[in-house]
């Protein structure tokens, strides 16, 4: 409609793209002219138009003089205008907005023109006064219920009163607000909320109530995957509200997309800020999809359910036919809405479409790009760590590299397994750790296990039914002090994730059941982090069933059988450390992925751990001899490192390098802790000398 234009009473031209506020103009002119008659009508009757007291409101000739004034805005059609189709059909599609919203919010056209005469003051203050003389009170400057109706010629008797209860559209929607609930019904105030009012006028700005609940998400045309078109599909026939279970999917980014499908921009909540308020506007979130003709996104519902369900229940019953699309990881209870709800399970996405997000969002293919293969990431989530990743980099002076994209992973992770278990950041590698060769490689089977099991698992679908999950499960069996928990950090720093240590303490509970609960609380919160989870000393809550002969057996085979289905069903990475291999139950070791062995260190693996104990930076002096020490005291890595720090503080304190004498007090005082004699055949020489 390029070219065309609309004549104005002043003969001024109106291009298409002002269209849309012209043919509001044009409605809100409408209602001047009635207005205006009804002011006439009241002045005719007027029966003291001369009494002193009316300096409380508005003359005849002061309402004249407001009928005189120049209307606001400029842009105006003379009412009544028979052209009111022809002036829609300039505006480009879809449509007058006017005209959208009575569609979107199921207004009859009485609806319509109460709208109008409920929101004139906002755009027009001439309206102020002359509402406040046709109510016969100055102070009275909005329309009210029986105003309202008189200006529409609506009887005040009739039904049309009832299309401001709370349940009609027009209030219900959130368009129009009644105020003054104690005041009887016709008297009660109009008033069009100003989010309304600036979505008439052009304006796309959510409202600051809504800004601080959700992000808006604009429809976009770029072609959906399947998934997200079916659900387009489905959305376009009336299909709402739909949940998204979250089985290793893109879950917010797939329900965007099904909404995009449908023709549909989305109004994503924050699910988080949602929890956080105790009442929040619903209401409000809701006519801000109306407005623009958007669906609403709400997940993961794990913040909300099972303690404020109340919230889901009330967005759904206000959506109405509102698209509402939920997802989480857990599966849909019927008991949260009295509205059906369709569930569909969100498979993971094949790892290339996965590279390919990475690609997107690090601006090119890295040469790094494999090493992130292990991560089960999101395409937003992906976004999010590349810009920790480039903030780090920047901060660093360096370009990105695959030690900012895994500090920005670890940067996803929330805190709500740090309440449960205590978090490691990895600082050793493989050269900080001394092992035989055989237990290195299965080390090195763990790794590769837990960067490829999404293909192995995934794609390749080698893992069995029975609702088994893609996780990776390794038991270190050895003494105390050989490495274990240490090589945990090192397979954690390896796959660029966080150690977390499950504090057995949190754990175990005197009260039947509470160890599961606590179990399943620490499983839970794991699954939504990258890390690899660490029970050490895990005989505790691993250890063998045994045969029932009282209720403590009974129970405690009831916790072992319980662990035994969960880990089975665990989607990330555990590792179990153990004194006492024979401890685990052997239904444990079936389930497990990679048994390590950590023996007793051998001579020369004893030289290298003292070498390194001991470290580049500490002083030495002449006379210390670490091959002696290796070859005559059969401790373990840890209580290696216990000499040597012991050795170091002696030296400290005398102000000097380490000195044999010290390393020989520090064996010394191990001994005596591990409770071992303290032979001279052992010392040598050196058996007097210790201080």
């Amino acid at each position: 409609m390029t070219g065309v234009a609309v004549r104005q009473d002043a003969g001024t031209a109106v291009s298409p793209e002002s269209a849309d506020l012209v043919y509001l103009w044009a409605r809100l002119g409408a209602v001047e002219w009635r207005v205006r008659q009804a002011v006439a009508a009241r002045r005719a009757v007027d029966p003291a138009p001369d009494d002193p007291y009316r300096g409380l409101y508005l003359t005849p000739e002061a309402v004249q003089d407001v009928l005189a004034a120049p209307r606001q805005p400029q842009l105006q059609v003379p009412e009544p205008n028979p052209e009111l189709d022809a002036l829609a059909a300039l505006v480009p599609d879809p449509g007058p907005r006017l005209l959208r919203l009575a569609a979107d919010f199921g207004l009859t056209p009485v609806d319509l023109e109460f709208l109008l005469v409920a929101m004139a003051p906002d755009v027009d203050p001439r309206f102020e006064r002359l509402y406040g003389y046709l109510n016969d009170d100055v102070t009275r400057r909005r329309a009210t219920v029986g105003l309202a109706l008189q200006l529409c010629g609506v009887p005040l008797a009739g039904p049309g009163r009832f299309r401001f209860t709370a349940t009609a559209p027009l209030v219900a929607g959130g368009l129009v607000e009644v105020h003054d609930p104690a005041t009887p019904a016709l008297s009660q105030a109009l008033r069009v909320p100003d989010r309304v009012v600036a979505h008439l006028l052009g304006d796309d700005v959510p409202d600051p109530v809504v800004a601080g609940l959700a992000r808006i998400a604009p429809r976009t045309g770029a072609p959906a995957a399947e998934l997200p078109s079916r659900l387009g599909a489905g959305l376009r026939s009336g299909v709402t509200p739909v949940h998204l279970r979250d089985a290793g999917g893109d879950v917010g980014p797939t329900a965007v997309a099904a909404l995009a499908a449908a023709g549909r921009g989305a109004v994503v909540l924050d699910v988080a800020a949602l929890a956080d308020r105790e009442h929040p506007d619903l209401a409000a979130v809701v006519r801000e999809a109306r407005l623009r003709g958007a669906g609403v996104v709400l997940g993961p519902l794990e913040f909300l359910v099972p303690e404020r369900t109340r919230v889901l229940r009330e967005l759904v019953a206000l959506a109405g036919d509102v698209p509402v699309v939920l997802h989480s990881r857990q599966h849909w209870d019927p008991r949260w809405t009295a509205r059906p709800v369709l569930s569909v399970p969100v498979a993971s996405p094949p790892l290339a479409e996965r590279a390919s997000w990475w690609t997107r969002a690090l601006g090119g293919e890295p040469a790094f790009l494999p090493g992130l293969a292990g991560y089960r990431l999101g395409s937003e989530e992906i976004d999010r760590v590349v810009a920790v990743a480039g903030h780090l980099a920047t901060v660093e002076g360096e370009p990105i590299g695959l030690r900012h994209v895994r500090a920005g992973v670890r940067a996803q992770n929330g805190a709500g397994l740090d309440r449960l278990t205590r978090r490691i950041v990895p600082a050793v590698g493989w050269d900080d750790v001394v092992l035989p060769e055989q237990t290195r490689n299965q080390l090195a089977e763990l790794v590769v296990r837990a960067r490829h099991r999404e293909r192995v698992l995934g794609e390749w679908r080698m893992r069995p039914g029975g609702g088994r999950g893609r996780g990776v499960v390794a038991l270190f069996a050895g003494e105390s002090g050989t490495g274990k928990t240490m090589s945990a950090e090192v397979v954690a720093a390896e796959i660029g994730m966080d150690l977390y240590v499950v504090d057995l303490s949190t754990v175990v509970d005197k009260y039947v059941g509470e160890t599961e609960k606590n179990l399943e609380r620490i499983f839970t919160e794991a699954a939504g982090v990258h890390g690899v989870l660490l029970f050490d000393e895990a005989d505790a809550v691993f250890g063998k069933r045994s045969e029932v002969q009282s209720a403590h057996d009974r129970y405690a085979n009831v916790e072992s059988a319980y662990l035994l289905q969960r880990m089975e069903s665990f989607d990330g990475i555990a590792v179990l450390t153990t004194n006492l291999r024979s401890n685990v139950d052997e239904a444990f070791t079936r389930r497990i992925d990679v048994i390590a062995d950590f023996p007793v260190p051998d001579a020369e693996q004893r030289l290298a751990l003292w070498d390194r104990c001991l470290g580049p930076a500490l002083p030495r002096a002449g006379d210390l001899d670490l091959a002696f020490c290796a070859e005559r005291f059969e401790l373990a890595g840890g209580s290696i490192r216990a000499c040597a720090v012991t050795a170091a503080y002696l030296a400290a304190a005398a102000d000097r390098p380490v000195a044999m004498t010290d390393v020989m007090t520090a064996v010394h005082q191990e001994y005596r802790k591990l409770g071992r004699l303290v032979l001279e055949s052992e010392f040598g020489s050196w058996f007097g000398m210790t201080r």
